[in-house]
C-alpha cells in the first residue's frame, strides 16, 4: 500500500482526494499538512517539520507559499512530490527544477486527462492551420487568484511549439490596440463558481475552428492527480508531467 501525504488536505481539493481514496486498494492517505489542522483522521500538521509518518509520495493542492519548506523536507526524506498548485513565481520554478535533480517531481498545469488531450490537439491544429489567428479564453470561479491560468499558458506553449516559440503572448487587450499582429491572445474571465473552461480559437479567412474543454467538477483534477501520485512512486529523480503518463497508455 502506497502512503500519501496531502499538502492542503483541508481545502476543497484536499477533501476531494480524501474522499476518492477512501477504500482505495493501492494508496492510503496517512497524514496531511495544512494551516487549518482541524481534522481527526488522518493526522494533520501545521508544517512539514511536525510530520511523524513515513510517506511514499506528497500530493500538493495548497499554494505556492509552502513550496520552499515542502521541497526541503521532500529532499531530506527522499520523497517524490506531485505539485498541483498554480501561480508559482519564476524563482520558484527554478527551485522546482533544482529539486528535480535529486527527487522525482511531477508538475503540470492541469491534471484533467481531457485537458491534456486538448493540449495535444491544439498542437496538431497549429501545425495544420497556417496563417490562422489564435486566441485562448479561460474562465474560472471568482476566487481564483492567478491569471491567466496555468492551463491557458500550457495550451499557449503547446500552440507555440508548432511555431518554434516564435509567437509572443498578449494577455488581454485594452484601448486602441491597432491591427492584430502575430501574437497569441490570452484572456481571463473570473466569475461565480465556474470550475474551469478553456477555449482555443483558430480564426482564419472565412472559417473558425474552436477546440474547448469544460470541467464540471473539481474531482476531474483530483482523479488525475491521484493517478500521477501512484505513477510517480518509485520513479528516479527528474521532472515529469502528464505526457509521461500518456506515453505509457
Amino acid at each position: 500500500m502506497k502512503k500519501l501525504l496531502i499538502c492542503g488536505i483541508n481545502g476543497k481539493m484536499g477533501q476531494n482526494l480524501v474522499e476518492l481514496l477512501d477504500g482505495d486498494s493501492e494508496m492510503q492517505v496517512v497524514c496531511g499538512v495544512d494551516l487549518a489542522t482541524n481534522a481527526a483522521l488522518p493526522p494533520v500538521y501545521a508544517s512539514f517539520n511536525d510530520v511523524k509518518e513515513e510517506v511514499d509520495v506528497i500530493l500538493d493542492f495548497s499554494s505556492p507559499s509552502v513550496l520552499g519548506a515542502e521541497l526541503k523536507w521532500a529532499k531530506e526524506k527522499n520523497v517524490p512530490v506531485v505539485l498541483a498548485a498554480t501561480g508559482y513565481s519564476d524563482e520558484q520554478l527554478k527551485q522546482i527544477d533544482e529539486a528535480a535533480k535529486s527527487i522525482a517531481v511531477f508538475k503540470t498545469g492541469n491534471f484533467s486527462l481531457g485537458i491534456n488531450l486538448l493540449v495535444k490537439l491544439v498542437n496538431k491544429a497549429a501545425k495544420t492551420l497556417e496563417n490562422f489567428d489564435i486566441e485562448i479564453i479561460e474562465k474560472h470561479h471568482n476566487k481564483k487568484v492567478d491569471a491567466p491560468s496555468g492551463t491557458a499558458l500550457m495550451l499557449a506553449e503547446s500552440v507555440n511549439e508548432a511555431y518554434d516559440g516564435g509567437k509572443p503572448y498578449l494577455k488581454g487587450r485594452d484601448g486602441i490596440v491597432g491591427k492584430r499582429g502575430n501574437e497569441i491572445g490570452i484572456h481571463a474571465v473570473r466569475g461565480g463558481t465556474i470550475v474551469g473552461e478553456h477555449e482555443v480559437i483558430f480564426a482564419g479567412e472565412d472559417e473558425i475552428i474552436t477546440l474547448s474543454h469544460s470541467a464540471r467538477s473539481k474531482k476531474v483534477f483530483a482523479v488525475g492527480a491521484i493517478r500521477a501520485a501512484k505513477w510517480l512512486v518509485g520513479k528516479p529523480c527528474g521532472k515529469y508531467d502528464m505526457n509521461d503518463i500518456f506515453e505509457n497508455l
